[in-house]
């Protein structure tokens, strides 16, 4: 008797019931996946194709992970390498030659002169790990408990991460005044906004009743990403590094999202030319796999064995694509290939923005990009009142039109762009021109609304 093949699923039948049984199934914390209904099965560069058969433009890039795009080949061909040679995949923390090659990578990019007096620790998978433990040795080698962190600020969902991060409350954080432009604190913005912060600093600190717990290390973002893409002015970010040099307070880089080139330099830190005492690595480093690790200067190794474990801090897949993914950007410039691509972009963005008065901002560094929409006061007042409703309108019909953005900021009002480094002109262009449809559509959806009396 003859066996009878069933019949191919349609496409978008397929699409529809994996999407289904993810919200049956999944818990009510997901997050990309609600904004995001795509159901992705292959994938390259900047493309990502879906179970629908639709393609789309990834400008979310794994949240900064994917600096070389997706499935880039020298990433498959070290993993590949791995897989063929027999080498253990789980090894802990003992040493192997794909750990050894991926920390040499990793130190000859590290900048100036910090490799020079640098240990490394390698932690749990992901970048609230790496911020865990650069936390636990600042308080180890301090003795102290306090933190200085930032408004504004991201660095992860466990709970210390939690605790240093804009959103939450904990009593041994004191948080300082991030500095920007657009919303700043002080309402002036620009050299006088950064100053009027760092003398707000030194003064809370140097206060005997200024009511700061006595800090372990200062923690802080040199562009803050899911804060709406602010970037730290770099004199700021100098006086940051000199106040904290002067009281013996360790300074905590958080370069998860900024780091391998992302913004124009190969770490962040660079455009102000300080070095921190620890920095704070993921994403990116792992060439699209789990991969997290502080380096810190060597004064501050005096934690004892198991101060800060994990059972994954040996991913050898991942350490393998990492150091493919380091030498690809460091021997291929990509780094000033993002400054110059993503100067570039900033500014059509900004033009753009002169044509729309919903957005009220635009700002970046290298191919860390921001859009913040606004709800423009009849007025004319600056800022205006941000606008999520219309950004998430936005990143709506970007998709619709075969482009992934993600929103971002205090009010969820900041369009991100994080295209990976290997954007080509050409899909620069082809992301520009989508953005500026999506963004003139959506205004005109919002002016419908006002007019019918209508709401989102």
């Amino acid at each position: 008797m003859a066996v009878t093949e069933p019949a191919p699923v349609a496409p978008t039948v397929a699409h529809e019931g994996i999407l289904r049984r993810q919200a049956q199934r999944e818990s009510a914390a997901r997050t990309y996946a609600r904004s995001l209904p795509i159901v992705p099965v292959r994938a390259r560069g900047l493309t990502i194709e879906g179970a629908d058969g639709r393609r789309y433009l990834d400008c979310l890039s794994g949240a900064g992970t994917l600096a070389l795009g997706h499935n880039h080949p020298v990433v498959l061909e070290a993993i590949r390498k791995v897989l063929d040679s027999g080498a253990p995949l789980h090894v802990l923390d003992l040493a192997t030659p794909v750990k050894d090659a991926f920390t040499s990578e990793l130190f000859a990019t590290l900048p100036g002169k910090f490799a020079d007096h640098a240990k490394v620790q390698f932690c749990g998978p992901a970048g609230t790990d790496a911020v865990e433990a650069a936390l636990t040795l600042v308080r180890t080698a301090t003795g102290r408990n306090g933190l200085l962190a930032f408004t504004g600020a991201y660095h992860g969902m466990t709970s210390g991460a939690l605790a240093a991060s804009g959103g939450a409350r904990d009593v041994q954080v004191t948080r300082l005044p991030f500095p920007q432009d657009y919303r700043c604190p002080f309402g002036v913005g620009g050299e006088r906004g950064a100053e009027l912060a760092a003398r707000w600093t030194e003064n809370l600190l140097d206060d005997p009743k200024g009511g700061v717990p006595a800090p372990a290390g200062m923690i802080v973002e040199p562009v803050q990403g899911e804060g709406g893409v602010v970037p730290a002015p770099d004199g700021w970010l100098r006086r940051m590094r000199r106040i904290t040099e002067d009281r013996g307070i360790p300074l905590i880089a958080d370069e998860v999202q900024t780091g391998v080139g992302r913004t124009g330099t190969f770490w962040a830190v660079e455009h102000s030319g300080i070095t921190p005492d620890v920095m704070v690595l993921s994403k990116a480093i792992g060439g699209s796999l789990p991969l997290a690790v502080i380096v810190y200067h060597s004064d501050l190794d005096c934690w004892p064995p198991g101060a800060h474990a994990g059972t994954f801090r040996g991913n050898q897949l991942a350490m393998a694509a990492g150091t493919a993914t380091l030498a690809y950007v460091r021997e291929n410039g990509l780094a000033r290939r993002a400054a110059q691509l993503g100067d570039r972009m900033l500014g059509q963005l900004r033009q753009l923005a002169g044509r729309h008065p919903c957005v009220g901002d635009v700002r970046g560094r290298g191919l860390m990009m921001g859009v913040e929409i606004v709800a423009p006061e009849p007025d004319g007042t600056t800022p205006a009142p941000t606008d999520p409703g219309l950004a998430a309108e936005i990143q709506r019909e970007c998709l619709s039109r075969g482009l992934i953005v993600e929103l971002g900021g205090r009010h969820s009002a900041v369009v991100r762009l994080l295209p990976p480094l290997t954007i080509t002109d050409e899909q620069a262009v082809a992301v520009l021109d989508r953005f500026a449809d999506a963004l003139a559509a959506a205004e005109r959806s919002a002016l419908r609304r006002t007019r019918t009396g209508s709401s989102y």
